[in-house]
């Protein structure tokens, strides 16, 4: 799943120094309409790279956005516990004493494993910048699903070195800045001076992850005393994609619809993540259809089976019939045939319609005064029978298999079919 990852510039200060992201990239400006941007197709390494307006960004499965150290301020609160459409009114109400600016101008972003009446970290950002950071973007289709910083709170701790620029809109490298990530926050720290060396811990913990950018890797070395791992902007922001926070929160959080909705389901189910997952149902599936073949096969055996059974027994009783279409049919009728010749009559004949009446009449009623007779079927007269005397002589023929239909002064007796009795 291909990943384009852009880094937003730091937002203009009205001072005429400012620490840029790296990331961001030398002479990089807020107001202009261009980003830098990098490709990937696993998350892990840098495909492409360049800096490009946004209507002329590449295209890729998911859009991430990564904001500068200097844009983040980190506040260590025990989170509130307040329904979810109240949670950023508590923020503000907690943190309104902390932030420089007014709440209302900051947007806040709580820790991805948060749990409330617990301490967790809070990110703040101004919201003005990061809104329209993210409208100049979706107004060229590109949709941001997840805005990162390049550096949060973290345990173990980090330190990356990256050049200090001068005034906004100028590329020359005045002098070297730390940014210190441990679990007590995040500080960007210049080198000038004794500042940096006081908040470091004495002794360093060994197991700081120190890197540095090119540029500025003989100098980080000098002041550490120590190798620092060489990283490019583009693979430190790429680095921050893989971190569980997600600025995009509240009012702020990604609202996806129709096909954008549709897009991502697909991007998701795609993934390398949900492989397995493919692989499990496409071979479900086809156990399934090799399993429904099996049995048809099965089934259609034993049919041709009894279908083949059913035409021995007619051919052994009636030697005579040698053209089989329809064995059931063909046998019934022979046995048909063989009834009528020895005189013995059927189900649907008259005599035994009018046995089975005779046996099941009330006998508070009077012989019956007119009849009829179709195949299968005995009509009588039932004038002035009541309700209990019809009732009567239908549950004495149920059980026999006999089907009574009472309408209008009349009764008509049949043969019920075999399983449903009436």
């Amino acid at each position: 799943m291909s990943i384009l990852v852009i880094s937003l510039a730091p937002r203009p200060r009205l001072r005429a120094r400012s620490v840029a992201l790296d990331a961001s990239g030398p002479g990089a400006s807020a107001t202009d309409d261009e980003f830098n941007f990098l490709l990937s197709s696993d998350g892990f390494t840098v495909q492409a790279q360049g800096r490009s307006a946004a209507a002329q960004l590449p295209k890729a499965d998911s859009v991430i956005a990564v904001v500068s150290d200097i844009d983040v301020a980190w506040h260590r609160i025990t989170l509130p516990k307040a329904p979810a459409a109240r949670l950023r009114a508590a923020l503000c109400g907690l943190l309104e004493e902390a932030v420089l600016d007014d709440t209302d101008s900051t947007h806040f972003a709580i820790a991805p494993d948060a749990a409330a009446g617990q301490p967790t970290w809070v990110a703040a950002i101004d919201r003005r910048w990061l809104t329209a950071e993210l409208g100049r973007l979706e107004r060229h289709q590109v949709f941001v699903e997840r805005v990162v910083p390049v550096a949060w709170p973290d345990d173990p701790p980090s330190g990356h070195f990256s050049g200090e620029l001068g005034s906004v809109g100028t590329s020359e490298r005045q002098d070297v800045a730390l940014t210190w990530s441990h679990a007590d926050g995040v500080a960007l720290l210049r080198l000038e001076g004794g500042l940096a060396r006081a908040l470091l811990p004495q002794p360093v913990p060994p197991e700081v992850r120190w890197s540095a950018t090119p540029q500025v890797a003989a100098a980080a070395e000098h002041w550490l005393g120590s190798p620092v791992r060489v990283v490019s902007p583009p693979e430190r922001a790429l680095q921050a994609t893989r971190t569980l926070w997600n600025l995009r929160q509240f009012d702020l959080a990604a609202r996806h619809r129709g096909t954008r909705a549709a897009r991502d389901l697909v991007r998701q189910w795609l993934s390398p993540a949900w492989r397995p997952v493919r692989l499990g149902l496409l071979a479900l599936v086809a156990i399934q259809v090799v399993g429904l073949n099996l049995w048809a096969w099965h089934q259609n055996s034993e049919l041709a089976t009894q279908r083949q059974a059913m035409v021995s027994v007619l051919q052994r009783s009636f030697p005579q019939v040698h053209a089989v279409l329809d064995a059931p049919l063909q046998l019934q009728r022979e046995v048909e045939t063989l009834r009528a010749q020895a005189g013995k009559p059927s189900e649907v004949d008259f005599e035994p319609l009018l046995q089975a009446a005779a046996v099941a009449w009330p006998a508070s009623q009077p012989p019956v005064e007119n009849l009829r007779f179709e195949p299968g079927r005995l009509t009588l007269a039932a004038t002035g029978w009541t309700e209990g005397d019809i009732e009567q002589f239908r549950s004495q023929l149920r059980p026999a298999w006999w089907k009574v239909d009472a309408t209008d002064g009349r009764m008509s007796l049949s043969r019920s079919a075999v399983g449903s009795p009436q």
